[in-house]
């Protein structure tokens, strides 16, 4: 059973933690006792959460960095992932548009931003987690993973990658008591659905009601996910309760996906 106290001594590093998923997965592995690092490119809104965690114990912190600046990560990668037991790698998708459209400049600062830096930052943090034959690595992503979506060619395409990376460093890295998995969200109440919805509005002319109605046809529970939902999926796979559970794709998405 998870208590207050489940994750009292580890520490954990919740990347993209300004807002959203990520913000709520910093939240609740606090509330279970877990030192969090928040990391993210927006110093206000990081500081916003950070504060929110004062009232969750101490030794929390933040760290501002833009993942999709390798060189402005790898400067924070020695000191922030030292001791880091818990890793949650989350960032804003790419934005909407079609595969048949998509530019390299786009492919590429997506690929650094959602691959290159969620590699270096596997390897930076697998470092102390291999001396101490223990560690956490979950992977936010999407569940385009299993069914791309439509109108989501790049995020679609790097999502994938992220997926297959993951589950080669679950193999790598399961002798070592480190798990390596990706949750993979629905549509979820966020900044992020908010601006899919917004786009298929200017898309299609379709009224607001319309677009969501339009979305929730094919979830079973008839709603959007809250970032709080897909957080207590993550604070799960970070407990010593999902200790045998290694490189799968969970998807927290009211049913969406149409494949097991």
């Amino acid at each position: 059973m998870l208590t207050q106290d489940a994750l009292t001594g580890k520490h954990a590093l919740v990347c993209g933690a300004s807002q959203g998923i990520g913000q709520a997965c910093a939240i609740e592995l606090a509330k279970a006792g877990a030192r969090v690092t928040v990391l993210a490119r927006n110093k206000q809104s990081l500081e916003s959460t950070l504060a929110n965690l004062a009232q969750y114990g101490s030794g929390h912190k933040a760290v501002i960095c833009d993942l999709s600046d390798m060189r402005q990560l790898s400067s924070i990668l020695p000191t922030t992932c030292a001791d880091v037991d818990i890793l949650v790698c989350n960032s804003g998708g790419p934005a909407p548009g079609p595969m048949t459209a998509a530019e390299a400049p786009a492919l590429e600062a997506a690929f650094t931003q959602h691959v290159l830096s969620n590699v270096a930052l596997i390897q930076a943090c697998s470092v102390h987690m291999k001396k101490q034959k223990y560690g956490r690595v979950i992977n936010i992503i999407s569940t385009s993973v299993k069914v791309p979506l439509p109108n989501l060619g790049v995020s679609n395409t790097v999502r994938a990658a992220m997926a297959s990376s993951a589950k080669t460093f679950a193999n790598e890295l399961g002798a070592f008591g480190i798990t390596v998995n990706n949750i993979l969200p629905g549509f979820t109440k966020t900044q992020r659905l908010e601006q899919i919805i917004q786009n298929n509005q200017a898309k299609t002319g379709n009224e607001r009601s319309e677009v969501e109605d339009g979305f929730m046809k094919d979830v079973p529970a008839k709603r959007f996910g809250e970032a709080q939902e897909t957080a207590f999926a993550v604070l799960f796979l970070a407990s010593p309760f999902a200790s045998y559970i290694n490189g799968v794709n969970l998807p927290v998405d009211g049913g969406r996906t149409g494949c097991l």
